[in-house]
C-alpha cells in the first residue's frame, strides 16, 4: 500500500512511457509522432502530478533504436510532440531518459538502475525512498524495487500479471486513477 497523503514536492515520479503514457504497440515500437496516442486521462493526470511531485521523469527502454528500426531523431521528435501536448494541458516532464540498448543486461535497461542513477545525477535532491515508479511490466516494478521506490502497476498490456505480487505495491487501471488518489 502507498500512503498518498505523504507524497509532496520532495517526492519524485518515475514513469514508463509505452503502455503507461501512450498506447503500446504490442510486438512493435512507436516509430513516429503520428503513432503516438495518449491513453485516456493521461494529459489531465500529468497536470495533477505536476502540482504534487517535485521531479517527474520518464524512464523508457527503446530497443527500436538499437535495432536500427528508428533513429534518436525519431524518438526526440516523438518526445517533443508529447511534451508540447502535456504542456498545453498544464503538465510537465522534467527529463526523459531512454535506453536504446539491445542487451537485457545493459546497466541502463530496466530493471537495471542506470536511468535512475542518471536522474539522481541531474536532480541531486532525488531520494529514491521518496519515489514512485509507474509501469506496465514486471521489469518496471523490479526497477522500482531496485531503487527502493514505491511501485504502481498499470495492467494495460499485461493484465494477466497477478496481484498481489511482491514487486507491486499498488495496481491501478491508469495514470488518471493515480492522479485521483493524489488530488488534494
Amino acid at each position: 500500500m502507498i500512503d498518498y497523503s505523504a507524497i509532496d514536492k520532495s517526492w519524485t515520479l518515475f514513469l514508463d512511457r509505452d503502455g503507461v503514457i501512450n498506447r503500446d504497440k504490442v510486438g512493435s515500437y512507436i516509430f513516429n509522432r503520428h503513432e503516438f496516442d495518449f491513453l485516456p486521462g493521461v494529459e489531465e493526470a500529468i497536470g495533477i502530478f505536476s502540482a504534487v511531485f517535485g521531479v517527474i521523469v520518464i524512464v523508457t527502454n527503446q530497443r527500436g533504436i538499437g535495432k536500427g528500426l528508428m533513429s534518436e531523431d525519431d524518438l526526440n521528435d516523438i518526445h517533443a510532440h508529447m511534451l508540447s501536448m502535456l504542456s498545453s494541458h498544464g503538465g510537465r516532464i522534467d527529463k526523459i531518459y531512454y535506453a536504446p540498448d539491445l542487451n537485457n543486461d545493459s546497466p541502463n535497461r530496466k530493471p537495471a538502475t542506470g536511468m535512475a542513477l542518471q536522474a539522481k545525477s541531474d536532480f541531486v535532491d532525488i531520494d529514491f525512498k521518496k519515489s514512485v515508479m509507474v509501469g506496465n511490466k514486471l521489469s518496471d516494478m523490479e526497477f522500482g524495487k531496485n531503487i527502493n521506490a514505491k511501485t504502481v502497476f498499470i495492467p494495460s498490456t499485461n493484465p494477466e500479471t497477478p496481484f498481489p505480487h511482491p514487486l507491486i505495491d499498488e495496481r491501478l487501471d491508469g495514470l488518471y486513477d493515480l492522479a485521483q488518489k493524489l488530488k488534494r
